[in-house]
């Protein structure tokens, strides 16, 4: 099972897919394996869609795509990365992310649908979010301190993942990517359309950077 809700935050191991593991390289394998992809930007189709249930597991092709991902969200330096995001329409997505306990959590999961929450159990936190589709801008969300997501793994087989904190928000952000939306759509009209201008002030510049860090991974 993954780190459940109750369990302390003494155990640090890596957690992939959820479970931990006793050793994990820095360079995720499926990174190293990858191709880096361009990112799609705001304003472009596929983003602003629901993305097709994935129904094919298993395949050498689904299995490259998820490596691509992982690549090109490293090169950007990013902690979660959809398939939209990417390009391409399926509801999958990859994470790579340190938690504010610092546990890594390392994964994918295709066809996730989050748990719903009870009234009396929502918890909401203010932070700031940025996107990798929306580049430079961070502004603050309301999310729910604690998710869980069930979906599938690369090869169909069933898969839960628990999260909170930083990993919530994560999860909860590449699920909305699935969904058709941005956290610009979580933004009153006013935020939103600051963030767009500070996007177009900043993409050249992290743009530039992601090229530079892409190089230094030779991809």
């Amino acid at each position: 099972m993954a780190l459940g809700f109750g369990d302390t935050t003494q155990d640090r191991r890596v957690r992939v897919q959820g479970e931990p593991v006793a050793s994990y390289p820095r360079l995720a394998p499926e990174a190293e394996r990858g191709a880096v992809r361009r990112i799609t930007v705001v304003g472009e189709e596929v983003l602003h869609r629901p993305c097709r249930e994935v129904t094919r597991f298993g395949t050498p092709e689904l299995a490259r795509l998820i490596d691509d991902m992982f690549a090109t969200n490293q090169a950007a330096d990013g902690a979660g990365l959809a398939a939209n995001q990417v390009g391409v329409d399926l509801r999958l997505f990859v994470w790579d992310v340190t938690d504010e306990w610092g546990v890594r959590h390392v994964g994918h999961i295709a066809n996730p649908v989050l748990d719903e929450v009870p009234a009396e159990q929502r918890r909401l936190v203010d932070e700031s979010e940025g996107c990798l589709s929306v580049p430079g801008p961070y502004r603050v969300v309301p999310r729910l301190d604690r998710t869980v997501v069930r979906g599938r793994d690369k090869d169909g087989d069933p898969l839960v993942i628990e999260g909170r904190g930083y990993f919530a928000r994560c999860l909860q952000h590449e699920t909305d990517h699935l969904n058709g939306r941005l956290y610009l759509d979580r933004l009153t009209r006013r935020e939103r359309q600051s963030a767009l201008r500070e996007m177009s002030e900043t993409q050249d510049e992290v743009f530039a950077r992601r090229a530079a860090t892409a190089r230094s991974l030779g991809k």
